[in-house]
């Protein structure tokens, strides 16, 4: 006997995604991959036109280099220990052993994808690249005096004006590099190592945070996607994948004080206040993890954790404040000289879109086609609007969707025209989980795909940042 759907429910609608829903997932992939062929050949024209992208192989900011290295044996054997053996333990392991298997993995991944390129071109040399961070460090001998001069090097008309990523982010992320240095661990070689395990956390941080909402099911469905996704790329080695973790923590943290599932909630909820105040000074941009914060409040049913998060985030940003770093002229300076370079030329109305077209190329086609079963089923979680227990879809539905609205705004705002595919890491990671969606039947299949365009990006291009 049938059991009755969950009222609300249209049963028709049901029914026809069951039938046409694998159809349309693979629809949306292809659609995603038309979109990315579309423009890569318009940027292409455009570039040739007038070199206006400032990018060599549009729309990705990379170079077309086929090539094998020392990573790729381990890669292939990563990826294929995965698409085997992963969908079977992440159901079997307890859940401690699933968390540390999976950071295992996705460390082993970014690491082996790291290593195609190289030992110094693919981890020791990134971030000492003219642009980077570690440019910066030997400025830093009195970080008092650095910080409060800081907005003071910020504009390229300005003398010993900061390298580019250095000025173009609050001064947290070269701080962190900065304690390395201080703590005896300079250099790029451990910057990169320092990325790369930090960065391959933020996998079992989503895992954490969706188990507090009630999603375990969903979560050890998710994992071996997120242990094998195409974005590591760009985690290793760069900053934005240690940004990418810190905002994941510090979500998992507000996850677990609003669903009062740790001991002390008040003290959790003040320590995600603290890495989310922290994001917003690595990255301007991260202030717009608010939306998936609140989505969080909104999926627990409480605003209780409100006061001890904002507590921590008041914490950072006074601290900083106080030392003589003012983050609002901070901001206003970084759009100036946003616009001092490349983005006053790259052309906004082919970004708007092109933007997108990275992003697919970085959740990967699971992603994609998990998205389009999300957006199916946005308008009857809306209509529930509770958490669902586990194995529902409501959590996992309301918090993509919370990260999709921040992606909107970033993507509009024209400060993300070109490289999203390693700004935007803190976000894209988000959508991974809603492969969950996808029928069981199809996974692994979905899981190959996820595999195959990773090394595929990682062998055929050398990717900048």
């Amino acid at each position: 006997m049938k059991l009755p759907l969950p009222s609300g429910i249209d049963t028709r609608a049901v029914e026809n995604e069951k039938r046409t829903g694998r159809r349309r997932d693979v629809l949306a992939a292809a659609a995603a991959a038309l979109l990315f062929a579309v423009a890569a050949v318009v940027g292409t024209l455009i570039q040739r036109a007038d070199h206006s992208l400032y990018v060599d192989w549009a729309p990705l900011y990379a170079d077309w280099l086929p090539h094998v290295g020392p990573g790729t044996p381990a890669a292939l054997a990563v990826a294929a220990a995965v698409v085997v053996h992963g969908p079977r333990l992440a159901v079997r392991l307890p859940w401690r052993g699933l968390l540390g298997a999976v950071w295992a993995a996705s460390m082993t991944w970014i690491w082996s994808l790291a290593l195609v390129d190289g030992w110094q071109r693919g981890v020791a040399g990134r971030l000492t690249a003219r642009h980077e961070y570690l440019r910066g460090v030997d400025r830093f001998h009195d970080i008092g005096a650095a910080l409060r001069g800081f907005t003071g090097h910020i504009l390229l008309t300005q003398p010993d004006h900061w390298p580019a990523h250095i000025a173009g982010h609050p001064p947290g992320a070269v701080l962190t590099f900065v304690g390395l240095d201080r703590l005896g661990l300079g250099g790029g070689a451990w910057a990169g190592a320092f990325c790369i395990t930090v960065g391959g956390s933020a996998a079992v941080a989503i895992l954490v945070t969706l188990r507090a909402l009630g999603q375990e099911r969903a979560a050890r469905t998710a994992a071996p996607f997120l242990a094998l996704a195409p974005g590591a790329v760009w985690v290793g080695a760069s900053a934005d994948g240690y940004f990418a973790a810190v905002a994941a923590w510090g979500l998992a943290l507000l996850a677990l004080a609003a669903t009062r599932t740790v001991r002390a909630p008040g003290a959790v909820a003040f320590g995600s206040g603290l890495l989310l105040g922290l994001t917003a000074y690595l990255s301007y941009g991260l202030t717009l993890l608010a939306l998936p914060a609140v989505a969080v409040l909104l999926l627990a049913r409480t605003a209780r954790p409100l006061p001890f998060a904002l507590m921590g985030a008041a914490v950072v940003a006074g601290a900083f404040t106080l030392t003589g770093f003012q983050w609002w002229e901070g901001y206003s300076l970084l759009v100036e000289r946003y616009y001092q370079g490349v983005a006053s030329d790259r052309p906004y109305v082919y970004w708007v879109w092109a933007n997108l077209a990275v992003a697919t190329v970085v959740a990967g086609p699971a992603g994609v086609a998990g998205v389009r079963r999300m957006l199916s089923a946005v308008p009857d979680t809306v209509r529930r609007l509770r958490p669902g227990g586990p194995g529902a879809p409501d959590g996992l539905v309301v918090l993509t969707f919370a990260v999709l609205l921040a992606l909107a705004v970033a993507d509009l705002s024209g400060m993300s025209k070109a490289e999203t595919e390693r700004i935007w890491l803190p976000f894209l990671v988000w959508l991974l989980p809603t492969a969950a969606l996808l029928p069981a039947v199809d996974r692994r299949r979905w899981l190959v795909a996820q595999a195959c365009l990773g090394l595929l990006v990682n062998h055929l291009l050398l990717t900048g940042w």
